[in-house]
């Protein structure tokens, strides 16, 4: 399974939680692997230093200018998304959110994917963000929140400062683009089935059902050890 997503896509975070349900009823759970792809919502995004002031409208500015809409129509979108997002257990708190940029968050996590730790890592970001007003486009920041998470803080700030997965990050963007992804999340099961959007579990689960049941192997149905056939030995008759 993998699974194209940003840490400020309040959605990600939605669809993290239902399939993560989903997963908990899947039979055959510990045979997924999870891997989580890099998806910047706004490249071109200025990341606000830790400490910088926030006030309770930002988010719901910047919703506003993005789609075209009015400030209470953005509060809104905003009410809704809160809501979803608590009926899967999650504390929204969209008046803290610093605005970041994600292209270094991405590098993190790749660096934890490395480390066994990309799960740990893609929440603690995601938590830190939506919940606790944590400026995740600080890098001094995400050094704290991934050595939180697990991962060495030396380790994560020498590989920030040369930027040593940036590639990774790029090419899973673009690998995004070659497979027609244009929002987040979307999820990709063996490369065979697509899924777009935070969907319930239920549709999550049946999804994991089908492609396991592609992936099962073959059953005979008919003949026994006589029939003739060809091997890397040679053929019967």
């Amino acid at each position: 399974m993998e699974i194209w997503s940003d840490v400020v896509c309040p959605w990600c975070h939605i669809g993290k939680r239902r399939f993560e349900a989903a997963l908990a009823r899947f039979p055959h759970r510990d045979a997924v692997d999870v891997r989580w792809r890099a998806f910047e919502l706004d490249p071109g995004a200025r990341s606000a230093p830790a400490g910088e002031p926030v006030r309770p409208t930002d988010y719901a500015e910047r919703l506003a200018r993005k789609y075209g809409t009015s400030v209470p129509g953005a509060q809104q979108m905003i009410d809704t998304m809160t809501q979803q997002a608590a009926a899967e257990g999650l504390d929204f708190r969209f008046d803290r959110a610093v605005r970041a940029n994600t292209f270094d968050a991405h590098q993190v996590i790749h660096l934890a994917g490395e480390r066994g730790l990309q799960d740990a890592v893609e929440e603690r970001l995601l938590t830190a963000y939506f919940s606790e007003g944590e400026a995740v486009g600080d890098r001094e920041v995400l050094v704290r929140l991934a050595a939180e998470a697990g991962l060495d803080a030396d380790e994560v700030r020498a590989a920030l400062a040369d930027q040593r997965h940036a590639g990774a990050v790029r090419a899973d963007e673009a690998e995004a683009s070659a497979l027609g992804i244009s929002g987040v999340p979307f999820f990709v099961v063996d490369r065979r089935y697509g899924v777009n959007g935070a969907q319930p579990a239920e549709a999550l689960l049946q999804v994991l059902e089908r492609a396991w049941a592609d992936r099962a192997p073959l059953i005979p149905v008919a003949g026994g050890g006589d029939g003739a056939a060809c091997g890397p030995d040679g053929c019967t008759v």
